[in-house]
Formats: structure tokens, C-alpha cells, sequence
């Protein structure tokens, strides 16, 4: 819980001081004067300034958010001498880059974390493909278990080689939302040359990159050898006398190749409401046992499946993923455009009608995110803030009228029309986008609420 809350605030914290370093760092280079630079809300913990500066820096109660006070006469009244040091008597590209420096600053910051992991290296699953299940876009296409992923494009594009398996997720899920095709070069252990395979995601009517759309491709996870793992007292397993380290072989008649398929089947194995009794052919210590099986019964998502209550399928080869400096920045700059396009994808599709609003979150999703991303390591916590700085990069770009994307729409129309938006219009925009803005959010504490506690 501590480390939850610990890892939350320094994430808040280290966003929007940069978010707001951009529009104080910007606004000083255009001969702005910056009255406050604040982080947080609410009474000031802590505030100074430099001997010199006319800038007070405070850290304020509350760090959802922040803001940098400037020099303007719409809000006070600004002394002759320092007219021209005013934000509103600014030239008009002068204000945008301003504006927009806060979300950029963001994005350059998504770049930079995403590099920094590229730099250290990551551990990651190698790219093994498991069996997948018959009617998957994936068994059709013929992937076999075991298949190793040598290269893979998008549409007609070169296939380029592929470093681990959580690359190829990404790619999938991308591919799949954009209705594009994905060609694959594999080789098993038994091919003497790689062979090409297509998965036709064109046929796919996908909304949302959730584990749904994983499960009808057919690549949910990496392979792994059939074995049990920890066998959990009181258990089907344990009842049934399977010990970890046993390898699977077959499940009756039906051979097993890998630790997916064997969850898959002991999950079906349920027929008109009942857990069916399968004989397991396992091998342990150089001996072949054949062993009666039970499932436990369970309910999930409505349906009727089978557990056994242990841990089933070794852990995934794993490999070192490392970049070099020049690779490593452009994957991260590439990243980041690939998550900010994704992003204002779902946003469209949410707004009319196409993805459900429940992938909007809230604070209590991402400080959950936040601390288990922590517990998980350095690079994942990085990783963790990089995602975070580019939804808040993207949202803060979007033409609202209380965000960055807001402002920047009004100096859009100043610039086209050669006058700016009428206090009145001003209003009534910024009471709408406030309204909105607490639309979402009821929408996103709802949805964290009912991720976390329902």
C-alpha cells in the first residue's frame, strides 16, 4: 500500500512538473513574464524564489495538477513597463507555442523514458507461438506450438525481424484495429526452413485492443512446456495425486504440446453443467503415469469451465531485449507515436459510439497501475510512466475548451478570422468544457471503482 501511494505521487509529480515546465520554459524564451510555477494545488507545502527571479515556485497540497501564472492583463492589472512582458500582448505564434509546449513536453518525455528502457534492456519472452485454439484466425493460418516468430509486417510492408513476443502483441493489436493483415515468418523445430504465414485480421470486426481480440487471433501468450507448477492444497490436482515438475503429455486421446493448450483443455473440461473425469499421461522422474484427472468447477464470465488448482505451464523462455543509443531513441520516439495514434483512435471511437467508454481511467486505476508497476521494477514503473505521459500529452491536446487543445482552438479561429473569440462565446465554451471535462471523469472514477471493487 505504501509503496502504491509512494509510486503514485512521485508519477503525478514528475508529469506535471514537466507538463508545466514546457509552458514556463516556453513562455520565458518569448519574453514572458512568470509570475508562479506551482505543482499541486491547494495551500502551499512548500514555495520560493531565487534571488533575482520574479518567479515564486510552490508545491502545492494536492498534486492532481498544476499551473504556471503569467504576466496578463485579463487577470490583473499590468503596469505600463511591463506591457510588453504581458501574455495577451504576445504575438499570436508566440502564445500556441506556449500552450502546446505543456503536452509536447509530455510527449518528449514519453520518448525519453521509452528510450531509457530501450538503453537499459528489458527482460522479455522470446518469441515461441503456442498452440493456439481451433477456430482461431491462427490454427487457420496454420501456426503450429512451438512455431519461433523470425519476422513479422504489417500489410504489404517488409517483414523485419522480430526481438520478443510482447513486440508481436503489439503489433497485432495495432494491425487488428486498423483492419490490416499480418504476414509472419516462422520456423518450428522440426521445418528445415522458415515458412511464411498471413493472419487474415481483415475479418476481424474489432472495436478494442482488450485480451478478447488476443483470443480470436489466437496468440494470447508465449509457448511454455506443459508442467505443473505449484500444486495447491486441496486441490483437484493435489486430489488427483499430480506433483509439480509432472509433464503433461496427452489429455486422454488428445496429445499436449504446450502449457496454453493444456490449460485450454482442462478448462473444457466441462460438458452439461459437469466436470468430466480425464486419464493424464505425465511424465515424472523418467517414468510415464497415467493419472484420473477431476476438474474443479467454476464460474466465469456466466459460463461453466475447469480448474485444477495449480499452476499450470513453465515459465516462458525469456531473453534480454537491449538497444543502442540511436535505436534506442527512435523506438522510443516511434513508440510514442504509435501509443498518442492509438489513443486518439479509441477517444474517436468512444465519441461516436464505436468502443465502450469503459476504457476511460480514472486516479484509482492508475495509482493501482502505478504501485504494481513499482512492485514489478524499475523499468516497469518507467515504462508505466511513459504510457501515463503520453495519455496526458494527447488528452491535453484535444480541443476542449478547459485544456491546452482548447486554447490552441481559439487561436485557430484568431488566426483564420483576425480577431479573437468574444468574452461572452468564451464563457459560455469554457462552462461546456468544464461540464464535459466532469462528464469523463464521473464516467472514469465509475469505471475504477468498478474495475477495483466489483
Amino acid at each position: 500500500m505504501v509503496l502504491t501511494v509512494v509510486a503514485f505521487i512521485v508519477a503525478l509529480a514528475l508529469l506535471i512538473a514537466v507538463h508545466e515546465y514546457g509552458h514556463y520554459r516556453v513562455a520565458v524564451a518569448c519574453g514572458v513574464k512568470v509570475l508562479r510555477f506551482s505543482v499541486g494545488f491547494g495551500k502551499p507545502l512548500v514555495r520560493w524564489q531565487p534571488k533575482g527571479s520574479p518567479t515564486e515556485y510552490v508545491i502545492g497540497m494536492f498534486p492532481l495538477g498544476g499551473y504556471v501564472r503569467m504576466l496578463d492583463e485579463r487577470e490583473a492589472p499590468v503596469a505600463p513597463a511591463e506591457r510588453h512582458l504581458a501574455f495577451n500582448n504576445q504575438r499570436l505564434a508566440k502564445r500556441a507555442a506556449i500552450v502546446a509546449a505543456g503536452p509536447l513536453a509530455n510527449l518528449v518525455l514519453a520518448v525519453l523514458l521509452y528510450a531509457l528502457v530501450n538503453w537499459m534492456g528489458v527482460m522479455e519472452p522470446a518469441p515461441y507461438l503456442a498452440t493456439p485454439a481451433a477456430d482461431t484466425i491462427a490454427a487457420q493460418a496454420g501456426v503450429q506450438g512451438g512455431d519461433r516468430v523470425l519476422a513479422a509486417a504489417m500489410g504489404d510492408a517488409q517483414p523485419e525481424p522480430l526481438r520478443s513476443f510482447d513486440d508481436l502483441r503489439w503489433l497485432l493489436a495495432r494491425s487488428a484495429l486498423d483492419g490490416e493483415n499480418v504476414r509472419l515468418r516462422v520456423q518450428g523445430s522440426t521445418d528445415v526452413a522458415p515458412r511464411s504465414i498471413t493472419l487474415r485480421l481483415d475479418q476481424l470486426n474489432t472495436r478494442e485492443p482488450d485480451a478478447e481480440l488476443l483470443r480470436k487471433i489466437g496468440i494470447t501468450g508465449p509457448w511454455t512446456r506443459p508442467v505443473m507448477g505449484e500444486v495447491m492444497a486441496g486441490g483437484a490436482a493435489e486430489r488427483a495425486g499430480l506433483h509439480e515438475g509432472d509433464v503433461v503429455l496427452a489429455i486422454g486421446p488428445q496429445a499436449v504440446g504446450d502449457g496454453q493448450q493444456l490449460r485450454a483443455l482442462i478448462r473444457a473440461s466441462v460438458k452439461d453443467g459437469k466436470a468430466l473425469t480425464q486419464v493424464w499421461q505425465v511424465e515424472r522422474a523418467g517414468r510415464r503415469l497415467e493419472i484420473p484427472v477431476t476438474p474443479q468447477l467454476r464460474e466465469e464470465e456466466g459460463a461453466a469451465i475447469g480448474r485444477v488448482g495449480a499452476y499450470v505451464g513453465a515459465a516462458p523462455e525469456m531473453l534480454m531485449v537491449r538497444y543502442g543509443p540511436v535505436d534506442g531513441l527512435w523506438r522510443g520516439a516511434q513508440r510514442t507515436w504509435e501509443i498518442s495514434a492509438l489513443t486518439l483512435r479509441m477517444i474517436g471511437r468512444m465519441v461516436i459510439g464505436e468502443a465502450s467508454v469503459k476504457n476511460l481511467s480514472g486516479p484509482l486505476t492508475i495509482a493501482d497501475y502505478a504501485g504494481k508497476s513499482a512492485h514489478m521494477g524499475l523499468t516497469a514503473y518507467l515504462v508505466f510512466l511513459a504510457l501515463i505521459s503520453v495519455s496526458l500529452g494527447v488528452l491535453n491536446l484535444l480541443p476542449l475548451p478547459v485544456l491546452d487543445g482548447g486554447h490552441l482552438m481559439y487561436y485557430l479561429w484568431e488566426g483564420v478570422t483576425g480577431h479573437g473569440v468574444s468574452d461572452a462565446w468564451m464563457e459560455r465554451l469554457q462552462r461546456g468544457g468544464v461540464a464535459l471535462l466532469l462528464v469523463m471523469m464521473s464516467i472514469a472514477v465509475f469505471n475504477d471503482f468498478t474495475r477495483l471493487f466489483g
